[in-house]
Formats: structure tokens, C-alpha cells, sequence
């Protein structure tokens, strides 16, 4: 069935409603033994997505620089990514503050900077919430909306369109993340940096390394990717996916994040430290591998426009006992 695009007001409308209508077709759907296992509801500011009455998370569509996801509930009932600066939490460093728990941006573009938000630049760009075209629930829920980048000058300088699918197993929840950029507005070019740009700032277990003088004692990740580099040795590499895991509140999890075969430059670069930041990053060359500044810059023509594809695995065990690239073969194959 063909989606057709919702007019605003009557979008906003039916948000209004959308918890009474959630709540009714579930009522109708358990006593029918087919209770939805996904539900999206409006909140203020936000879509909160509940995984069988749980949350798992929450789409911000307003209030930050950029729309983010957070929190990240992982399937040990605790949080994946890290709380500062939405909260304040003992244990967690406060640097970074435009690394907000699980995102889409990049640091360059047309040369205005999206990816950090220092009030002492005057570079900086804000991606806008322009509006929704679907919202549903069920199985699976579904978030798809479009947006506007807007440079300090207020022009618009690009828009996209990007669709936020969730699905859960008994032992994984996962996001499917596709961001399609469209030149609406003239050329657009994604600058060679390596500030960018698939990103999730992650639980402080979750680092490689401790930073006791920022506050940050838990740290007992490991990682490897896709092309068996392993911790430390992941930034910068090309690969088709990275997986991280520790134990968090007694449970050994870990997220995995996977670079779709289709995606321009496939397989990906990571932009992956050790403090917690993990980014998939196709356009920061010369960063990454030395060469000559502007050799990753990524051209989209006037009129045209390029998707990005990826999918987030929150799951428990290490990355044998999560089966990540048997995972990611079903993701590549289109399941």
C-alpha cells in the first residue's frame, strides 16, 4: 500500500490522540491474543517507542540541535548509551556535549559544521524537524520524518528524509537507521572529516579506558570489527560492522552497528575511540588514512540524493554468544 504523506495539522492532531488510540488497539488486540509488541506514542517534544509496555527508547524531534534517540534501554532492562548532557549521572564524563546518546549528522557540510555545537563558532548548523509523513506500531513500530539542515545564516542548505525502524527479540532490540539526503536546495557536499557521522556515545562500561579524572571508573569494553581488528585498533579502519560489549548492571551486553552493503563507500570508516564515541564515517579520508585533505569529500548533485543505511543491535553476550555476523548476513541479505 502506497504511504501518502499526512498534512501537518492533521498530523499533529492525531498525535494528540495517539495514546488513547494506542491504548484502545491494544486493549483490543490482547483480548484478540495479538497484543501489538511495538508501540510509538507522543510525548511533548518526542515519539517514546515501548517495547511490550516497556520503554526502549525516545525519538527526540525538538528541543537539541540535531533529532537524537535517548534514552537506549538495552534487553538487560538498563541503559546503552550514555545520559550526559540530557542528565547528569556519577560515573559518566561530561565532555562532548554534542555527543547526545544515538544520532545522524556530519561536521562539514557545504561548510557549515553540524556535528559539534561550541557557542564560540560561528559555523554551526542545526537540523530541524520539518515534518511527519508516518508513525506506526505493531510488530515492528516505525518513525518516518524529513528535516532541514540550516546553516548559521538561516538558509537551508540540504534536507532529508529518514525512516527509524524498531524490532526486539528475546535476547537483542534492534534500530534500522536510514537517512536519505536529498540536494533539494542546490549541491551539497560532504566534507572530508572526521567529525561524522552515523553516532552513539555509549555507556560508560562501554569505553576501552577509564578517564578517572573525569569521573569515569567502570570502563570494561572490548570491541572488534567486522575485519578482526579489535579495540584500540578499530579507528579509522574500513569495516562492515564494529560490535562493543561489557558488563553493565551484572550482565555482560553490547551494541553492534552495521554498515549496509549499499551505502556509498561500502565498507565504511569508523570513527571509534575509546571514551565511548563510535561513528560511521564514509566521508573523513584524510583523517583516517593520511591522504590529502578533500579526498573524502562526497558530492550530491543539485537534485539528487544518496541514502544511508544502518542497523543498531543492542544484545546480550559478546559478540560469539550474539551471533553479530551471522546478524549481519541477514541485515546485508535484506532481513
Amino acid at each position: 500500500m502506497q504511504e501518502r504523506e499526512l498534512p501537518t495539522a492533521l498530523f499533529v492532531l492525531t498525535l494528540a490522540f495517539l495514546p488513547l488510540l494506542f491504548g484502545c488497539a491494544a486493549a483490543e488486540a490482547t483480548e484478540a491474543g495479538q497484543a501489538a509488541k511495538v508501540v510509538v506514542e507522543t510525548a511533548d517534544t518526542s515519539l517514546r517507542v515501548l517495547i511490550d509496555g516497556e520503554l526502549f527508547t525516545e525519538y527526540h524531534f525538538s528541543g537539541f540541535n540535531k533529532p537524537i534517540l535517548y534514552p537506549v534501554i538495552g534487553p538487560h532492562g538498563g541503559g546503552m548509551t550514555r545520559n550526559y548532557p540530557m542528565k547528569k549521572v556519577e560515573g559518566e564524563a561530561e565532555d562532548h556535549v554534542h555527543h547526545k546518546s544515538l544520532w545522524f549528522t556530519h561536521g562539514n557540510v557545504n561548510g557549515t559544521d553540524f556535528w559539534t555545537e561550541s557557542a564560540r563558532s560561528r559555523k554551526v548548523g542545526k537540523t530541524v524537524h520539518d515534518k511527519f509523513l508516518a508513525v506506526t506500531s505493531g510488530e515492528t513500530g516505525s518513525i518516518k520524518v524529513t528535516n532541514k539542515w540550516i546553516n548559521p545564516d538561516e538558509e537551508v542548505v540540504c534536507t532529508d528524509t529518514r525512516e527509524i525502524v524498531i524490532s526486539s527479540t528475546q535476547d537483542s532490540r534492534t534500530i534500522d537507521y536510514a537517512v536519505t539526503i536529498h540536494a533539494s536546495e542546490g549541491d551539497v557536499v560532504f566534507g572530508d572529516t572526521k567529525e561524522g557521522t552515523m553516532g552513539i556515545r555509549t555507556h560508560p562500561n562501554l569505553r576501552l579506558k577509564n578517564a578517572p579524572k573525569h569521573g569515569v571508573t567502570t570502563a570494561a569494553g572490548h570491541a572488534v570489527n567486522s575485519a578482526g581488528h579489535r579495540d584500540g585498533d578499530l579507528w579509522g579502519k574500513r569495516a562492515k560492522w564494529v560490535d562493543y560489549w561489557a558488563p553493565i548492571d551484572g550482565q555482560t551486553v553490547g551494541v553492534a552497528i552495521f554498515d549496509h552493503p549499499s551505502n556509498p563507500r561500502h565498507p565504511t570508516w569508523w570513527h571509534a575511540r575509546d571514551y565511548g564515541l563510535i561513528g560511521a564515517n564514509a566521508f573523513g579520508v584524510h583523517n583516517f588514512e593520511q591522504k590529502p585533505k578533500g579526498t573524502g569529500d562526497f558530492k550530491i548533485a543539485a537534485g539528487e540524493s544518496a541514502t544511508f543505511r544502518y542497523r543498531f543491535v543492542f544484545h546480550k553476550g559478546d559478540v560469539k554468544e550474539a551471533a553479530i555476523e551471522a546478524r549481519y548476513e541477514d541485515f546485508a541479505a535484506g532481513k
